[in-house]
């Protein structure tokens, strides 16, 4: 079984964000600021279809939507375009929407690739409170680790002209938003990719732990971040770094994210 209400709704949604990427870019480039406001009205009009589109796939599907790869991928969307909105109100700053937008349409871009029918009858493996636990809290985590990665490469493109936009936040707001960003999203990875699916995978598979493509992907998610925060607690990763090692943790993140497709393994399923 198929479903057209939801898909309907995240291609619209795609399109908003696809849009105010593009407003996102005029507004960073000529400092409009009545441009980067339409931008943020339509990246927020993306975020309630999403949401919409969220809600149909839950009541068309009868559970939540994180039984597949591709309503992972939309769900990952929803969180990354969701944190960018609670940065917006907190900073004002709405350049970093052109940095933020591109990451979240490569992942609308990677759903639209992926098998989208609805199974309203789940596999014995996923019928627990424990997999909707895991996997609820890695996307809220994974999201926040991207919306780093966009606040890093804003970082290394801002370069040191601290002085020469109002438009682009300051190098230091960009390292507080990396840091804090990365700081939520690890004990949340921790708590829901690590501990979450170890009882999830305990109470489907019979052991907590197997060596599948995707969780060996978490654990290497854990350790780099682990890596990250200790470097940057002594005082060694910052500024620049930081801002590497949010992009470096973009790219792992994505290898794990799309591993199961081509490796298989017990996730292979989603």
């Amino acid at each position: 079984m198929s479903s057209t209400a939801d898909i309907t709704l995240f291609w619209g949604a795609f399109w908003l964000y696809l849009g105010s990427f593009i407003l996102f870019a005029v507004h960073t480039a000529s400092g409009n600021r009545r441009v980067g406001i339409v931008a943020s009205v339509l990246f927020v009009g993306g975020l309630v279809l999403n949401t919409f589109g969220l809600g149909a796939r839950w009541w068309i599907s009868t559970h939540p939507p994180f039984a597949t790869m591709y309503e992972y991928s939309v769900t990952m969307a929803w969180v990354i375009a969701l944190s960018f909105v609670i940065f917006l109100t907190r900073y004002r700053k709405m350049s970093i929407g052109v940095f933020v937008a591109p990451v979240l349409i490569i992942v609308m871009v990677i759903a639209s690739m992926l098998p989208k029918e609805v199974s309203k009858q789940l596999m014995p493996a996923l019928q627990s409170y424990w997999f909707y636990i895991h996997v609820t809290i890695a996307a809220i985590s994974e999201g926040a680790f991207l919306v780093a990665a966009g606040a890093g490469t804003m970082y290394l493109i801002r370069g040191e002209r601290e002085g020469s936009s109002r438009v682009l936040p300051s190098r230091d707001v960009l390292e507080e938003l990396i840091s804090r960003a990365i700081r939520f999203g690890y004990p949340l990875f921790f708590i829901g990719a690590i501990f979450a699916g170890a009882i999830w995978a305990r109470n489907a598979w019979g052991r907590f732990w197997s060596w599948d493509p995707k969780e060996t992907g978490a654990l290497v998610i854990v350790l780099y971040y682990t890596l990250v925060l200790h470097q940057n607690a002594r005082g060694r990763w910052r500024g620049k770094k930081l801002a590497i090692a949010s992009i470096v943790g973009l790219v792992i993140i994505l290898f794990s994210f799309l591993g199961n497709l081509f490796l298989g393994g017990l996730h292979a399923y989603i």
